[in-house]
């Protein structure tokens, strides 16, 4: 977000001097030392809570949200390390990610965002995102991710996730001065929270984010960020398919199950947003992994079940009568790293 200059800073100046500081004091013993923390191995990131509609006041700032992998940038004295949001490595997987955290400057930082691939009209595209990395569990490097930056966590030997959120944006905007490269700020957008949110849709992104300016840095889904979406989009395990009658050795539909205590509910199916080469593939990955025991029980007679391991990415419209997904779409598999939540069925 774009700072005006301040007014007046305060200076006297004179017209024919140069403007001198004052001599150095001695320091007060009793002045407090800013202390030197060490840096974290890992921080558990702040989630978003699922809201209906954006907050108003304003204490509350809104950005875009964007769909692709939470990541946590490392930017260490002798490395750079990249961690999903389970904690492991993916600084292979994305290597202009790395290399740009290394032109930054600072001498140690940690970044949190999120790694996407942008469409041709600016978009975050989770798919394309999919696509570059190879697949769930592929090891392809994604040189075409952008890494947007949201919040700044540590910062050149001092833990700042303490601070309210309105400074630690002040530093990270010192930070991040490039707006064209591969490492890039999450603007704050000054707007209205619905219209923002109204502009938002029509342009086919997902949603809007609402943080609270003063607040600290909290892992875990606390309420102090909220997620306003467009269109909902919810991760579901995969708990079987149906065949295609149509198209040897491809799936007509994946079966999707939500969590419900310590077991699985059924949600209904998905048909559509997978290619040909897509819905082969799955095939093939569903038949590699057989069960004894149906995860969930169907009346469906033509069902291939399989072993809940797999987690799909669906967009969706609503909610039928009886629990089922209505409109849904396939977006993409969640890789396991990405420890994406499961939905839990009230």
């Amino acid at each position: 977000m774009a700072k005006l200059p301040p007014k007046s800073l305060g200076l006297r100046t004179e017209p024919d001097q140069p403007l001198k500081s004052r001599a150095p004091a001695a320091r007060d013993p009793r002045q407090p030392r800013l202390p030197f923390d060490p840096m974290p191995d890992r921080i558990e990131p702040c989630l978003a809570l699922l809201a209906s509609k954006p907050p108003k006041g304003d204490e509350w700032a809104f950005e875009i949200k964007w769909d692709g992998y939470r990541l946590s940038l490392h930017v260490e004295p002798t490395k750079v390390r990249i961690l999903t949001r389970g904690g492991h490595d993916w600084t292979t997987r994305f290597s202009a990610i790395e290399q740009a955290a290394k032109d930054l400057g600072a001498a140690t930082m940690i970044l949190d965002g999120e790694a996407v691939v942008l469409d041709d009209q600016g978009r975050s595209d989770f798919g394309a995102l999919q696509n570059a990395l190879g697949g769930r569990g592929g090891k392809r490097n994604a040189a075409a991710a952008i890494f947007y930056v949201f919040d700044l966590l540590y910062l050149d030997g001092h833990d700042i996730t303490r601070m309210d959120l309105a400074e630690r944006r002040m530093l990270l905007e010192s930070v991040l001065t490039d707006k064209g490269g591969t490492i890039r700020l999450s603007e704050e957008i000054e707007a209205d929270g619905e219209m923002l949110l109204k502009s938002a849709c029509e342009h086919g992104l997902e949603g809007i984010i609402a943080k609270h300016r003063h607040r600290p840095y909290r892992s875990g889904r606390t309420g102090d960020w909220l997620k306003i979406k467009c269109v909902q989009s919810e991760s579901f395990v995969v708990v079987g398919y149906e065949p295609s009658t149509t198209m040897p050795g491809a799936i007509a539909s994946l079966l999707l199950a939500g969590r419900k205590g310590d077991g699985l509910v059924y949600v209904g199916s998905v048909g559509t947003g997978f290619k040909h080469s897509v819905a082969r593939k799955l095939k093939g990955q569903l038949d590699q992994m057989p069960i004894e025991h149906p995860p969930v029980r169907l009346k469906a007679k033509n069902v291939v079940y399989a072993r809940p391991e797999l987690v799909a990415e669906i967009e969706f419209r609503a909610w039928t009568n009886d629990g089922k997904l209505r409109h849904a779409s396939f977006k993409g598999l969640r890789d396991e790293a990405d420890a994406s939540d499961i939905y839990e069925v009230a």
